[in-house]
């Protein structure tokens, strides 16, 4: 990569105030993440998987099935293997891993506590894994955007793949496979398939979380008339782009490929853009999931 354009046109340039997200303000924020990521954890398990018998993998997972065979209060259940595992994980992971993973093993199940008797809206085992999966994965999302952990069997995974060479996310699969394998038994083969409807869910959720619903688009564009299509993007589309020098896999030829960041709704003009410019011209356009620095702010794309 060499010459870089501005992100934004100067006399263009977007300004937005935020607060700095580092020292004190980092801790608030991550703090309060993981609250309301518990919280909305501990919802979903009350509203859709409890109720409806969804033992999605995991500790609470776990409880459902503790609930179903000996009647043990999940919340208690939950704690019963969180502070063994959190005592494991600061021997066994190492401390700073440990202190990130107290807040929501804590608060987790107290949250499902205080949330018990709470209106069940639906008694559909369909209705429960996808729901439950959407608001499970939230939370989730949220509790790792505030560099946190709910604790449970994401320790133990980590001990795993510490002590077996095996990747996170293969523990994490063992772990999550082998409560709905019990599920199976305790419950039925038809919970545990909903269960892996949940889960699914989950994960996907997660990743939206995580990264973005993928509004924003990057697209990448090859052509002769570099500079022509660099005037109209920075002066009639208002975006910055980025000059990338490579070289023709077949000729060998050194060239500019433009990389430029837009909205979803701003493709159509880009293409049409560039096709005013250059008709030829090579366009690739992929998802960015999430765009940040400067003349950018989140959810503005």
């Amino acid at each position: 990569m060499q010459q870089q354009q501005p992100l934004h046109n100067n006399r263009k340039k977007r300004l937005t105030t935020l607060i700095p997200l580092n020292g004190p303000w980092r801790n608030v924020v991550d703090t309060v993440s993981i609250i309301l990521g518990s919280f909305l954890i501990a919802v979903a398990f009350n509203l859709f998987l409890l109720p409806n018998q969804i033992a999605s993998g995991g500790v609470s997972g776990l409880s459902i099935l503790g609930k179903h065979w000996l009647g043990l209060e999940p919340a208690y259940t939950q704690w019963a293997i969180n502070i063994p595992l959190l005592i494991a994980g600061f021997l066994l992971i190492g401390k700073e891993y440990g202190i990130r993973s107290v807040l929501g093993s804590i608060v987790l199940p107290l949250f499902v506590y205080l949330t018990k008797d709470w209106a069940i809206p639906t008694t559909n085992p369909l209705l429960g894994s996808l729901y439950g999966g959407i608001g499970v994965g939230l939370g989730i999302g949220i509790v790792y955007r505030g560099r946190g952990s709910t604790g449970g069997m994401s320790i133990l995974a980590r001990i795993v793949q510490k002590y077996s060479g095996l990747s996170y996310s293969l523990c994490v699969v063992m772990m999550d496979a082998t409560v709905i394998i019990m599920a199976a038994f305790v419950l039925s083969l038809e919970q545990s398939l909903f269960a892996l409807i949940g889960l699914y869910v989950t994960g996907k959720v997660i990743d939206a979380v995580e990264m973005g619903l993928g509004n924003s688009k990057v697209a990448y564009i090859i052509s002769n008339q570099t500079e022509p299509i660099t005037k109209v993007i920075l002066d009639d589309l208002d975006r910055g782009l980025t000059k990338l020098e490579a070289k023709g896999g077949y000729t060998d030829d050194q060239r500019t490929v433009l990389m430029v960041v837009v909205g979803q709704n701003e493709v159509p003009r880009l293409k049409a853009l560039i096709r005013s410019v250059d008709p030829g011209a090579f366009v690739i356009i992929s998802n960015a999931h999430e765009v940040l620095g400067e003349g950018f702010k989140r959810g503005e794309l």
